[in-house]
């Protein structure tokens, strides 16, 4: 049989990136997220062994709530996405790959009882760490203790995945992020003409794996330079019916933005932020179970 030379195979993967592990909050009122997570679906399923940071999980999302380290900073302070777990083939093989391609590696500070996460640095103070342990056995095995009497996997609003990750980033610095994930993780832009939900700005970065989607969103036209604030803004869930999970969520308690600009719709809606900036996206998703 001659060879198809314009089939297209899948897109490259040096990590075996597999999707994302966990998301981790940084923030100094861990209760005031630990409610606004709960009205979003979420459940605490396990505390650290010996540090102040607490597991919530539903469906097969996982995010960390650590008020270890904010202690030392602004009571005040709005919480932040502090990190970004990926799901790798070989996690030390991927640590290696990423430094050799430029990466700054993180110290990690290993406590007696726990595993070492390989992590590099990401935008602003965030990290990005590589787990290779997320199936029969994995991180939370190890580090964390089950709460007794909780549901270990509670179920997902409207068949909430996570769907990616909106970073804001400094004036004319798309094409330097870009590379960033391309060179370092096997990411490529999507065709402008492509987008999902409700605020389709800057560019799309399709992961490796096909599993979920990285935003990359410079300011706004004549806006000052804003290169120092660039951070991890927010998550975004998808889900097969973004109108059903609306209804969910404001039976919970959650309030979306409605504006003749944005607003909830059937292919996506956005969270009123809360706690000083802490909202979640919604997103049409043809992938999530119904």
């Amino acid at each position: 049989m001659a060879e198809d030379r314009e089939a297209i195979g899948e897109l490259p993967n040096p990590l075996g990136l597999a999707g994302i592990e966990f998301i981790e909050y940084s923030t100094a009122r861990p209760q005031a997220l630990g409610q606004v997570l709960e009205r979003m679906g979420f459940r605490p399923v396990a505390r650290h062994r010996s540090r102040e940071v607490l597991l919530y999980r539903q469906g097969p999302m996982n995010i960390i709530v650590n008020a270890h380290h904010a202690q030392e900073g602004d009571p005040d302070a709005a919480p932040s996405i502090a990190a970004v777990a990926l799901r790798v083939r070989d996690a030390g093989a991927a640590y290696r790959r990423a430094l050799e391609r430029g990466a700054w590696a993180v110290p990690i500070h290993v406590e007696p009882m726990e595993l070492h996460i390989p992590a590099i640095h990401g935008v602003g103070t965030s990290r990005l760490y590589f787990v290779d342990r997320w199936q029969e056995f994995s991180i939370y095995d190890v580090d964390f203790i089950p709460i007794p009497t909780v549901e270990r996997q509670p179920a997902s609003v409207a068949g909430f995945r996570w769907f990616g990750v909106v970073q804001y980033i400094g004036n004319d610095r798309t094409e330097d992020w870009s590379e960033f994930y391309r060179e370092l993780f096997g990411f490529s832009a999507l065709p402008d003409e492509r987008r999902f939900g409700i605020l389709p700005k800057g560019r799309v970065l399709r992961s490796p794996c096909g599993g979920f989607y990285w935003q990359l969103i410079e300011p706004e036209p004549g806006i000052l330079d804003v290169e120092g604030d660039e951070m991890l803004n927010r998550v975004a869930f998808g889900t097969l019916d973004v109108m059903r999970a609306v209804d969910e969520l404001r039976a919970r308690g959650v309030e979306f933005v409605e504006s003749s600009s944005v607003h909830s719709e059937t292919r996506g809606a956005l969270t009123q932020p809360v706690l000083g900036g802490v909202a979640f996206e919604l997103v049409h998703d043809e992938r999530s179970a119904p």
